[in-house]
């Protein structure tokens, strides 16, 4: 590999800094500290070796971005101790011979005299056979008299590069006056291709190394992309390819390398306009993801948010933006367990990105100052600015320092009469679901259960539980062992199980309907049960049997001759037993230990001991949402959903008349549930004081509740809207469409009627929600998302399908006859009108 040497104090190679700051080993001389600084700020290369006097140089050398420092020999070992904490990879040793050159730990040796080849060359293979600590290999670098591309390509042969001054390269084709060398040949003259037409196969990725396409390239193509600093490639049937030039795609060429083994390049580039895919994909392999994808997203954002909207206001209010980035800063810091880290660091990282793109800064700009940081060998202190430091407390304070996290927990307040129409109507929307990337993700779980069957099934358990099964079926009957619970339990449970059968058993149409439309004419309709049904119930570390008896009790009224319910397991591979308890009472066929989309897929396709379904029911995170919207599309299933399901909520209305201590124990009662929850409460004609109070009764409840981090991340999104009459509340309620609504206003019941979307009504101050979710009758599994404008919450019809009859007469025939031929006529369906003229010319005989 050849390998430049730029002397910067030579004005003449100045046109050449663009270009040789392509290549990964640019060698720089002749420069001070600062001037090589200003080298790496010009060009954004970190690549740069460069030579030092003293160890101090060097560090100076290395704190600016340089990835090697070049030392003398003797300056190394007079130094030897002071680098001893320095990796190798950071160190580079020249030296007149390869004498006394074994005890030397640095990555690259360069030899001033190569005289002796033969044994400068068996250094060489010596040296590279050890590998770095941290992986890499050593090499060996030598300086020519008289370099040539034959010479180059010679060396490689013997594990040598070599080293190009830059007064000897230049970016023009074909100059052979000047017995320069084109930079693209000194490349390519020791890469490798077995292709007929020469063409060396090229990956092209982004600044991140992602994988944008594999195209190829010639010297020609290498040499123009060089000279241009631009994407150019080789096409096999055009000749020159100049990305973008028809399409705006344009690519900033970044660094060219490539492969350990020399047979194939690498360009690494920043890509523009829609992509580099002519799909108008950012990738030939799809969409892209993570990181650059939401970089996109917020540029798209900045420059099409509408006019107010909250996008906009995060990108035009330095303020808002500030307060965000802090708020979730803190909000990682207080984090504790991987996945709620996770969480907050996202959201942190999307509102950083998002400061960055309102100022102009991108991703490439940052991992630029992240290389120049990994760069540095000086380490700071570590200590925090002042005001971000905890002040320890002297042991005799008894005054403990103020936790923030005790701050005042209150929902965000509006007037119906002091906001527009289109805030009013903002007020009614959810936050926005992408289930894009969700259901990318769940598509192939559930295509490797349906082709691996239980294999796939215990695998996902490993995986994504982290329990390791014998057994992911339990079939009925349920050993007793498995199912015993404390006195108390098993009569709650029992209670509740009633409740439930009772209200859910009434709902059950056991009578055929029948109407004699006409004389002669009978149709009718009647019931019969889903034959196979799948109920899903989420758990694990939770204990949820009341989600088990809302899906379990009307499977049984309707009569459905086969239930299987799906629940993770706990940690020692065990269900637990509340929920299995209520799989027995329902009567289950099979309890499957399996939770997410791995779940929802074995009871839509089957499994080799998992009875396929033909309607999964349940409630369920993102991802077992997405898996049941994936198999009722997959018509390779057959199977049916509940409904869609989205974050939990609630509606509150109320007026004088309530109690503000029960208003915020309903509030709190949703808001503990999940940081998405939606929490809203209409204020019909409160005056401040009794508005105050229940804000004070959300703050004092929700500080003793165990939840309280839920509900500190849930409350602040939710709000409060006052009103001053109680139609305007039913209006925006029936607008909102909630998953629940609680009633806490005078003569509660009257106000039903005016209820067209909810999806369960708590009427008046003695019926908590809570109720509904547990033990009062009803059903738990409710439309969220709005959806209650047209779904029904899970009740036993629908466990069941309803068929219709019917049975005419010759009465009824001659009757009808008439008009069914004539309607079949009209649609030009002459079989249709045959099935009934036949008859006809019968009886009319």
């Amino acid at each position: 590999m050849f390998i430049p040497s730029l002397d910067l104090a030579d004005t003449n190679q100045a046109s050449l800094y663009s270009s040789l700051s392509f290549f990964g080993s640019v060698i720089l001389q002749n420069g001070n500290v600062d001037q090589i600084k200003s080298l790496i700020n010009q060009t954004g290369s970190t690549l740069y070796w460069a030579y030092a006097n003293s160890v101090e140089e060097a560090v100076q050398l290395w704190d600016i971005g340089v990835l090697k420092v070049i030392f003398s020999l003797d300056t190394y070992q007079a130094a030897q101790s002071e680098l001893a904490d320095i990796g190798q990879e950071r160190i580079a040793v020249v030296a007149p011979s390869i004498a006394n050159l074994d005890s030397v730990k640095a990555s690259t040796f360069i030899i001033q005299n190569a005289k002796d080849l033969e044994a400068v060359s068996a250094f060489a293979k010596k040296t590279k056979s050890c590998l770095l600590g941290h992986g890499g290999e050593k090499t060996t670098v030598v300086q020519l008299e008289n370099v040539t591309i034959e010479a180059i390509a010679e060396y490689q042969t013997h594990q040598l590069d070599v080293i190009v001054p830059a007064s000897r390269l230049t970016v023009k084709v074909d100059d052979d006056k000047s017995g320069k060398l084109n930079i693209a040949e000194a490349f390519l003259a020791t890469a490798k291709t077995d292709r007929p037409d020469g063409l060396y196969t090229t990956m092209v990725v982004d600044e991140f190394n992602k994988a944008l396409g594999l195209v190829y390239s010639s010297k020609e193509s290498v040499a123009e992309s060089i000279r241009l600093g631009q994407g150019v490639y080789q096409s096999r049937n055009r000749g020159l390819w100049h990305k973008g030039l028809t399409s705006g795609a344009t690519q900033t060429l970044k660094h060219i390398d490539y492969d350990c083994d020399g047979d194939a390049l690498r360009f690494v580039v920043e890509q523009h306009g829609a992509g580099f895919c002519h799909l108008n994909t950012r990738t030939c392999f799809g969409h892209d993801s993570g990181i650059t994808a939401l970089e996109k997203t917020l540029k798209d954002r900045k420059s099409n948010a509408p006019a107010g909207s909250y996008t906009a206001r995060l990108f035009n209010d330095p303020k808002l933006l500030r307060a965000k980035i802090l708020e979730e800063a803190e909000e990682l810091c207080d984090a504790t367990d991987k996945e709620e880290i996770a969480w907050e660091a996202a959201d942190l990282i999307y509102f950083a990105l998002a400061k960055c793109v309102s100022a102009g800064v991108s991703l490439a700009d940052i991992e630029k100052n992240l290389n120049k940081k990994a760069r540095k060998v000086t380490r700071r202190p570590g200590n925090a600015k002042p005001k971000y430091e905890e002040k320890k407390e002297e042991p005799v304070a008894a005054v403990q320092p103020e936790d923030n996290s005790t701050g005042r927990i209150e929902m965000m307040k509006y007037n119906l009469n002091e906001i527009s129409g289109q805030q009013r109507n903002r007020l009614l929307l959810r936050p926005i679901i992408d289930s894009t990337e969700i259901i990318n993700r769940v598509t192939p779980i559930m295509q490797k259960v349906r082709q691996g069957g239980d294999k796939a099934i215990l695998d996902f358990t490993r995986q994504f539980d982290r329990v390791e099964l014998e057994s992911h079926t339990i079939k009925a009957p349920f050993d007793p062992a498995l199912m015993e619970l404390d006195p108390l339990t098993k009569k709650a449970i029992d209670q509740a199980y009633d409740n439930i059968f009772k209200f859910h058993d009434a709902q059950l149409d056991r009578e055929t309907l029948v109407v004699e439309t006409m004389p002669g004419v009978t149709c009718s309709r009647f019931t019969r049960p889903i034959e196979r049904v799948g109920l899903y119930v989420p758990g694990g570390t939770a204990v949820l049997p009341s989600t088990a008896l809302m899906l379990g009790i009307p499977a049984k009224v309707a009569g459905c001759r086969e239930i299987v319910m799906a629940t993770p397991p706990r940690p020692d591979g065990s269900v637990v037993p509340e929920v299995l308890y209520v799989a027995h009472k329902v009567g289950a066929s099979h309890v499957v230990k399996a939770g997410g989309a791995q779940a929802v897929a074995a009871m839509a396709y089957g499994t080799e001991t998992i009875p396929k379904v033909d309607k999964i029911f349940g409630p369920g995170n993102q991802y077992v949402t997405a898996a049941k919207m994936v198999a009722q599309n997959d018509t390779a299933s057959l199977v049916a959903i509940d409904m869609p399901a989205g974050p939990s909520e609630v509606l509150v209305i109320a007026d004088m008349t309530s109690n503000p201590s029960y208003v915020a124990a309903d509030l709190l009662s949703q808001a503990e549930h999940g940081a998405d929850s939606q929490v809203v409460l209409l204020a019909v004609d409160l005056t401040p004081e009794h508005l105050k109070a229940i804000e004070d009764q959300v703050h004092e409840q929700a500080v003793v509740l165990p939840r309280c981090d839920i509900i500190r991340k849930s409350i602040p999104h939710s709000y409060t809207l006052s009103m001053k009459t109680l139609e305007e509340a039913m209006q925006f309620s029936n607008d909102y469409a909630p998953e629940h609504l609680i009633l806490h206003i005078e003569d509660a019941a009257h106000v039903l009627p005016q209820v067209d979307n909810a999806g369960s009504v708590f009427v008046g101050p003695y019926s908590p929600e809570s109720f509904g979710d547990y033990a009062s009758g009803t059903n738990h599994t409710l439309p969220t998302y709005g959806y209650s404008r047209m779904y029904s919450g899970v009740n036993t019809n629908g466990f069941v399908k309803h068929i219709t009859s019917q049975e005419c007469t010759a009465e009824g025939m001659d009757l009808l006859g008439d008009t069914v031929m004539r309607l079949a006529e009209i649609e030009g369906l002459g079989a249709h009108r045959n099935a009934v003229a036949v008859r006809i010319a019968d009886l009319r005989k």
